[in-house]
């Protein structure tokens, strides 16, 4: 029985591998794996942070539109008193734009007097 050597006196079933050699190999793959496995752990971490700043967001977000919504609504109403005004009569309305010049101006003396 004859064993056929390869290369630099490895033996035909080793493919021309030395046992020092595939042990490089195998210690490159190991640190490779270890330095992947981190990666993936941080990017895994770093997706969770997303998803959990996304849906603190969205609630944000849904409670700005709630919010805007009600402001609307408040300034709906406010136009309606608005057009219910001006469709009284006109001399009704002088009378108020008078009596609101009046106290603009009497405010205004009283802050200077105080000076």
């Amino acid at each position: 029985l004859a064993v056929v050597c390869i290369g630099d006196g490895a033996p035909a079933g080793n493919y021309g591998y030395t046992n020092s050699g595939y042990s490089v190999y195998e210690e490159e793959n190991d640190r490779l794996t270890e330095s992947l496995r981190t990666k993936v752990s941080a990017i895994k971490s770093l997706s969770i942070e997303i998803g959990t700043e996304v849906k603190n967001q969205n609630k944000m977000l849904s409670e700005m539109d709630n919010d805007f919504d009600s402001t609307g609504g408040l300034l709906g109403a406010t136009m309606g008193r608005l057009r219910t005004l001006s469709r009284g009569s006109q001399t009704k309305l002088l009378c108020y734009m008078m009596l609101f010049a009046l106290f603009v101006f009497f405010v205004i003396y009283w802050i200077i007097k105080l000076r």
